[in-house]
């Protein structure tokens, strides 16, 4: 399988992020990138630098004030005294209706969920790179390629058209979805992440050209909060077209496997032409997040699980954060995934 990676998504660094109220080192950091690099080698991947796609396939998904936006705030916040290192909101619209501000501070708190997401000088050229590389491992599948891994960090599914959150600046599962859509009629994407894929759902959720499938823990006391309910089902010509399966605190192999069956049946009923995984290791057991207990060959069984729907498949990293087994975790799911 190859793997699609770009060494320049390593330069956005972000430094800090507030977690319960309290400033905590950012866990999205450059060395996941070396460590999901080992996995992918140790599964036998030839590694491949994308292409340069330019802003098309980005703003196929993403608005061109959002994109304007992330292309320049960086250097409007270094005007204003006193401001932090990082671009960082320190205030929000109540809703997306609320009037568009001008200022760079108005701005970062309409176009930022959260602290998750600090902009430096670096981030929109490794977003991009980011997003590049999905679009490449899409290109190869549409040549077909049974499958492809795109290495994306930063990752991507907490993204919206037109907001960042979550670590996640743009929606690498989105535009690749997108991106196959260009001869594929219909499209499913599957989110195993921890955490549910609220960005990747809000961007399809009126559509009912890709169907959008999230396993995540529960919600209710767990990031992102606000979204990724069982009764989210979509709206307009989206309705039914958006599934969510919470699960349970801690859940392990046999349940994640289960409710994966659950998923697996919704998306044969939909019949895709193409399927986007976005890959989240951090249901690992061991992860710093701590809301899933997958183990590291359960890895492998959830890839033979999603592997036995046959369809041409992009897997796009989304989540997974540093630990011993996050190398170990990836070379497993690839592997099941081959194998």
């Amino acid at each position: 399988m190859k793997t699609f990676y770009a060494n320049e998504q390593k330069q956005h660094d972000p430094k800090m992020f507030l977690s319960s109220g309290a400033a905590q080192p950012n866990p999205e950091k450059p060395e996941r990138v070396e460590r999901l690099l080992a996995g992918a080698r140790a599964a036998g991947c030839e590694i491949v630098r994308p292409r340069d796609h330019g802003v098309k396939p980005i703003a196929a998904i993403h608005t061109p004030e959002y994109i304007e936006f992330l292309q320049n705030i960086f250097l409007r916040w270094q005007r204003i005294e006193g401001a932090s290192e990082e671009v960082i909101p320190n205030i929000h619209p109540l809703a997306r209706t609320d009037r568009y501000p001008a200022s760079a501070v108005g701005q970062a708190g309409y176009h930022m969920a959260d602290t998750a997401c600090p902009i430096s000088a670096d981030t929109w050229g490794s977003a991009c790179w980011s997003a590049w590389s999905a679009v490449e491992a899409a290109e190869v599948v549409l040549a077909g390629e049974r499958s492809a891994y795109a290495l994306c960090r930063p990752p991507g599914h907490h993204a919206f058209a037109d907001v960042a959150g979550g670590f996640c600046f743009l929606n690498n599962s989105a535009i690749a979805a997108q991106h196959l859509l260009r001869s594929s009629k219909r499209v499913a994407i599957l989110d195993v992440d921890l955490h549910h894929g609220n960005g990747t759902q809000g961007i399809f959720y009126a559509r009912n050209d890709v169907l959008t499938v999230s396993l995540h823990a529960d919600p209710v006391r767990f990031y992102p909060f606000y979204w990724g309910n069982a009764d989210e089902r979509g709206e307009g010509p989206g309705l039914g077209y958006n599934f969510n399966l919470p699960l349970p605190r801690k859940t392990s192999d046999v349940g994640f496997l289960d409710a994966l069956d659950v998923a697996n049946r919704r998306i044969e009923a939909y019949g895709p032409d193409a399927l986007v995984v976005a890959l989240g290791l951090d249901a690992f057991e061991g992860d710093p997040f701590g809301g899933l207990s997958v183990s590291t060959p359960g890895f492998a069984r959830i890839a033979e699980a999603i592997s036995g729907l046959g369809l041409p498949t992009v897997i796009v990293q989304e989540g997974g954060y540093l630990c011993d087994a996050l190398s170990a975790n990836l070379t497993s799911f690839l592997t099941g995934f081959v194998h």
